[in-house]
């Protein structure tokens, strides 16, 4: 038996694994918008935010899968202080300096252990949770991120409102705060890898090629549609703050909106498991990525801020549904001894996305103005919404409360029809 069908462990990790994501997350939901503000104070226009928000996300296309190659085969906790120690020096590093080449690079390190911390973290996840967990765990999970962008738009948007308005001495200040956040999360980070059992999991030295990674059914679909939605929230996260300059939205007030929308993100998450159970994965991945392309697109609509509000209150929702479920997707569907590499395809995916998406938006924004990019979003998002249309094939999950035993008997029972045989195919639970 594998260790994919063995009960997880206590759920104490998971705890403080959360509030260590929390920290972490918050730190750069922190760091980000200070980033945007101090480089307009520095002087750069939009497509310059563009380029800056884009290099957070280079250094981890290089990384991600090396990375989750190493952590299949070895232990995952390693990364997580690694990975909060980078994302401090990045944001303490972009505090200081004065030069938009530079801010940029310091950009690109916190970027870089945004993805040792996500990589090591969602591996763990996916190792110590059982295949009945894992929907409730990953949601559960990505709740740390959202309480992080739920404090940390706050925290930026009322540190740079302070003090007399100076807007590039009060995001340096910003910057520096969020670096002493995210090492706090260092605290937390005891005793969070459980050691496997001795012969469970793959062998050393065995690598599942790339390509029958991405070949495997479910593991595209769940990479692009992560890659729609976290666009889709970095977007929101670097532009919002330009948006309001041109509406004269006070900072605080940005902060604030983004705050609202990440805590409609941990409303949805809070109640994953109801929903699933009401509208399946299917209609619930389908039905959030088209709402939340109408929602992105009607940003880009001159309305009032309690309009606003309430629009991104509801895409903060929808747009709660994709990361946990695209978690889910790509383990069950990724070949046994590769769940860490397909997770880190998939950051790779979010991180070509975080590329593309803040550079493309910074030229649209120069050419048709600030609120054309959210228009950019709700394509990318009806995009996912198709994805989820056509179904995620063997990444259902298994029946609550049904055994590997069980659902082994059903394959080996002599006489079953196809289609018994078809259903009773767990995915990836066979080892």
């Amino acid at each position: 038996m594998t260790d994919r069908s063995r009960p997880g462990p206590g759920r104490g990790w998971l705890l403080r694994l959360v509030i260590a994501f929390a920290f972490a997350q918050g730190a750069v939901s922190m760091a980000r918008p200070a980033v945007s503000y101090r480089a307009l104070a520095l002087g750069a226009d939009e497509a310059a935010i563009g380029v800056i928000a884009g290099v957070y996300a280079l250094l981890p296309l290089f990384v991600a899968v090396p990375l989750g190659r190493r952590t299949d085969h070895g232990r995952c906790a390693p990364l997580l202080p690694l990975g909060v120690l980078l994302i401090s020096g990045g944001c303490a590093l972009s505090g200081i300096v004065s030069s938009l080449p530079a801010m940029a690079a310091w950009s690109g390190v916190m970027g870089l252990g945004h993805l040792c911390f996500v990589i090591g973290a969602q591996s763990i996840v996916a190792r110590q949770s059982a295949p009945d967990e894992q929907d409730r765990n990953f949601g559960h999970f990505t709740i740390g991120a959202s309480l992080g962008q739920l404090i940390g738009p706050v925290a930026a948007g009322a540190l740079i409102s302070g003090q007399g308005g100076a807007l590039g001495r009060t995001s340096a200040l910003a910057l520096l705060v969020s670096a002493a956040v995210c090492a706090v999360a260092l605290t937390s980070l005891w005793r969070i890898e459980h050691r496997r059992t001795a012969g469970s999991g793959p062998k050393p030295g065995h690598k599942v090629p790339v390509g029958e990674i991405l070949g495997a059914r479910g593991v595209p679909a769940g990479i692009l549609i992560s890659m729609a939605v976290l666009s889709a929230t970095d977007i929101l996260t670097a532009y919002l703050p330009v948006v309001g300059e041109h509406r004269s939205i006070a900072p605080a007030t940005v902060g604030l909106l983004l705050s609202l929308r990440a805590a409609a993100t941990i409303a949805c998450r809070l109640v994953m498991t109801p929903l699933l159970r009401l509208l399946g994965r299917r209609a619930l991945l389908t039905t959030s990525c088209l709402l939340a392309a109408l929602l992105c697109a009607g940003v880009a609509l001159p309305v009032s801020i309690p309009v606003l509000a309430v629009m991104l209150a509801a895409l903060g929702f929808c747009l709660g549904v994709g990361q946990p479920l695209s978690m889910t997707t790509v383990v069950r569907a990724a070949p046994d001894g590769a769940r860490s590499t397909a997770l880190a395809l998939r950051l790779t995916g979010n991180r070509l996305g975080q590329v593309a998406a803040p550079a493309a938006a910074g030229l649209i924004a120069g050419a048709a103005g600030v609120a054309a990019p959210f228009v950019l979003l709700g394509v990318g998002l009806l995009g996912a919404a198709g994805l989820g249309l056509r179904g995620e094939g063997r990444t259902e999950p298994p029946p609550a409360g049904e055994s590997v035993s069980v659902r082994s008997s059903r394959r080996s029972a002599p006489g079953g029809c196809p289609r018994d045989r078809r259903a009773a195919r767990s995915p990836r639970s066979d080892g």
